[in-house]
């Protein structure tokens, strides 16, 4: 993504909306109600002039009366009493639309972001998609609420009330609009500029709601090392580039408002010095006048609307933009036209044959013509160096990268010609990186699933040793745990994400090192009861713990994206290869640190 946003014209920021046609004609009747109140609205504000024009004429001629006078105020107050009544409204009708639009716009972004690739989010920082979540949404209900409802109010209301003046006195209306086309062109000029500094805004939006994320949810470390003040300093800069961004645009239109008061004025000041003396010398009389004056002052607010109009046009046009570029990345390869559920129930056989693959923008390739089977109901861990190609491997498996056609089968099938929701929720991973939500214990370990009864959770927290701590919790299984579970300790929370694995129960169950955090000796008691659990269901392990690869029915091991052995791990031992190094130094290790 460009750090340097393109200028946007007032056209091309208007058709950035053009994706909500749909939006717009789901709520046509609300719209309608909403213009029908507004059009009231303009009508009444242009019969009250009529109103005080037929009361000064009166009082010019010595014609008023209490009475007349009465009458006079009793209709200005009933029009302006109706006035409240349609403006009121036409706000609930068209504000309500623009509130209807954004919401169903967050959630189509909200939907779409959780179908985008692995390499969007690679790509595209948390903070920038809050931004748009956040800032470019309020912008776009800005403009198709207010900004909608003023541009329309400006043109019907500015149209009608030139035509109100030219019917009074043509000439005095051609004098005072000499300004207007001083204020289309200082428009259009800083339309543009405009424009281009909510861009920069924005995007400087999204870069300090990151580093603010990433501060927070890093605060252990960043305390742990004493970073304090260097963190403050990051977020410092960062805040400080908002601000400068902000100011930029601040400028622009600090500069803009006066300067349509100055051209606005300045027709007030033509209609008193030309106008007046018109009325002086009885070419129009003093109730056209006063007209022509709230006249005018009724076409100032269409004249100021445009400024504001420009501004939330252009703020949402940039908005939608960024949005829309969002809901236009391309999803996830859709399913194949074939795909669909197999015949029977899965075993759990996986077949590679010939795999390889590289990551966008990377030279060498990750996985060089990889073949390997991982057989169904037995207990396969997969292990190897730093970097062989392991974690890349199972994503693979479960397609949150796309693997190239042919190359991974699952019970003798292309593992593309099922649908991906089948893939995943039979193919499932438990990772390293435990995620745990802000929420209940009990929440992150059902995660939605309305069928699991208490019986069942108790079970998957005794196998992975946590009952008993997740007991002593101040409220239980309903304590609410921290941002990323930061209550618990890192085995604490690897336990649960692997309870909340255990609990869907797959058929193909692949465990990522998902114990890191956990000392050996409960790793082994987890690893035995849960091997026993699953007997007979295929379970795989990317691990270098030496008790799971003693423990594993066959033992995989990869080597700059191949596979450089295979066997059980008697066997593997006796050839003195690759397996026996990793696994001497490992069990070194384990030794030096007492496991």
């Amino acid at each position: 993504m460009s750090s340097k946003p393109s200028s946007l014209s007032f056209g091309r920021a208007f058709k950035s909306f053009a994706p909500l046609g749909p939006l717009f004609r789901q709520n046509a009747l609300f719209l309608a109600l909403g213009f029908a109140s507004l059009l009231i609205v303009d009508g009444l504000q242009l019969v009250i002039p009529l109103v005080i024009k037929s009361a000064v004429d009166s009082l010019t001629l010595r014609e008023a009366t209490a009475r007349t006078l009465l009458v006079h105020a009793g209709w200005i107050m009933l029009l302006a009493s109706l006035m409240v009544l349609f403006r009121y409204t036409w706000r609930l009708f068209l504000l309500g639309h623009a509130r209807m639009v954004e919401k169903i716009l967050r959630e189509r972004l909200f939907s779409h972001v959780q179908t985008l690739p692995e390499s969007y989010f690679l790509e595209h920082s948390t903070g920038d998609l809050m931004a748009r979540f956040t800032n470019d949404l309020n912008a776009v209900r800005m403009a198709t609420g207010m900004g909608l409802a003023a541009a329309t109010d400006g043109l019907l209301l500015g149209a009608a009330a030139v035509a109100f003046m030219v019917f009074i006195d043509p000439l005095l209306t051609l004098y005072t609009l000499i300004p207007a086309p001083f204020v289309v062109i200082l428009t259009r000029i800083y339309t543009r500029r405009m424009s281009s500094g909510y861009q920069r805004v924005q995007k400087s939006f999204g870069d300090l709601t990151q580093q603010v994320r990433e501060a927070y949810s890093g605060i252990r470390v960043i305390k742990a090392y004493g970073r304090e003040e260097w963190t403050r300093n990051k977020v410092i800069s960062r805040s400080r580039e908002y601000a400068d961004e902000n100011i930029k645009l601040a400028k622009n239109l600090a500069v803009f408002f006066p300067m349509m008061m100055i051209f606005t004025n300045l027709g007030l000041a033509i209609v008193v010095g030309y106008g007046g003396g018109l009325a002086v010398f009885g070419e129009i009389s003093p109730g056209d006048f006063v007209a022509f004056t709230v006249y005018l002052n009724l076409l100032t607010w269409p004249m100021m609307a445009m400024g504001w109009v420009t501004n939330l046009i252009g703020r949402g046009g940039a908005a939608m933009e960024r949005i829309s570029a969002v809901l236009n990345s391309p999803r996830e390869v859709l399913d194949a036209p074939s795909a669909g559920l197999p015949e029977k129930k899965l075993s759990g056989e996986i077949v590679v044959r010939g795999l390889s693959f590289s990551y966008p923008g990377q030279p060498s390739g990750v996985l060089n013509n990889l073949d390997l089977t991982v057989p169904s109901g037995l207990f396969t861990a997969l292990t190897g160096s730093v970097g062989a190609g392991k974690s890349t491997l199972i994503a693979l498996l479960v397609r949150l990268w796309e693997p190239p056609e042919g190359t991974i089968f699952l019970e003798g099938r292309d593992v593309l010609q099922f649908p991906l929701e089948f893939v995943r929720s039979n193919l499932i991973v438990a990772s390293q990186d435990a995620v745990v939500f802000s929420d209940t214990v009990e929440n992150n370990l059902v995660f939605g699933r309305k069928e699991v009864n208490r019986a069942k959770m108790d079970e998957v927290l005794s196998l992975v040793r946590l009952d008993e701590e997740i007991k002593h919790l101040k409220r239980g299984m309903d304590t609410l745990l921290g941002e990323r579970g930061i209550t618990l300790s890192g085995g604490q929370r690897q336990r649960l994400a692997l309870a909340r694995v255990l609990i869907a129960n797959p058929p193909v169950l692949i465990l990522d090192d998902c114990l890191s955090m956990v000392d050996a000796r409960t790793e082994r008691d987890i690893m035995e009861d849960l091997l026993k659990k699953r007997e007979g269901k295929t379970t795989m392990a990317v691990t270098h713990r030496t008790g799971a690869l003693r423990r594993a029915d066959l033992v995989l091991v990869l080597d700059k994206g191949r596979l450089a052995e295979s066997g059980s791990h008697k066997n593997l031992l006796q050839q003195g290869g690759i397996y026996a190094k990793i696994y001497q130094d490992r069990l070194l290790a384990e030794k030096l640190n007492g496991l």
